[in-house]
């Protein structure tokens, strides 16, 4: 893990397993490495991203004011959640959408938290394939050209238990309501 921090902290890209599916990640507070992470997925910028952060008091720190409607599907969901809000704060461009919402999950896998807290900011985290191909369930299906893209892969033994599939995506609007996205 010291080795993956050094380089997020040089502004490096990593792939790396999450909760759901691997990723490829940055600090997502620094700009020439999420501009990287769009060059390696040959995804628009105009695209935004989803970003993890380790626990509520960095979810707060990056999204302000917490709606209580989001504070209940955290603390109720089962499954992985990201959760859209109407605004981010501190992330670099490309991180929020046009209109400024900003989508963050707070995964439940033990050694993505423990790297995130160690870097002591959000962690971009979009799904380890090229844009618009479908997202490798598994690290062998990972494109060979994403592989070699990247800085740093987490070795195969941090991955966990993944469900391996994305997240349910949810938005909470500036007036509370909760829409279902996916």
């Amino acid at each position: 893990m010291e080795t993956a921090l050094q380089i997020l902290r040089r502004g490096g890209v990593i792939l790396y397993p999450t909760d759901t599916l691997w990723g490829i990640g940055c600090d997502a507070c620094c700009g020439e490495a999420v501009r990287r992470v769009f060059a390696v997925k040959r995804r628009a910028s105009a695209h935004s991203v989803v970003v993890l952060v380790a626990d509520k008091p960095m979810l707060e720190r990056y999204v302000g004011n917490i709606p209580p409607q989001a504070r209940t599907l955290i603390a109720q969901s089962s499954d992985p959640l990201t959760i859209i809000y109407p605004a981010g704060a501190g992330f670099a461009a490309g991180v929020c959408a046009a209109n400024g919402s900003v989508a963050v999950r707070i995964p439940r896998h033990d050694w993505c938290r423990a790297l995130i807290a160690g870097l002591g900011q959000p962690l971009v985290s979009t799904s380890a394939n090229i844009s618009g191909c479908a997202a490798p369930a598994h690290f062998a299906d990972i494109a060979r050209e994403i592989r070699d893209a990247v800085d740093w892969t987490a070795p195969l033994q941090c991955e966990g238990a993944p469900t391996r599939c994305p997240s349910r995506i949810v938005q909470i609007g500036a007036d509370g309501r909760v829409v279902t996205i996916r």
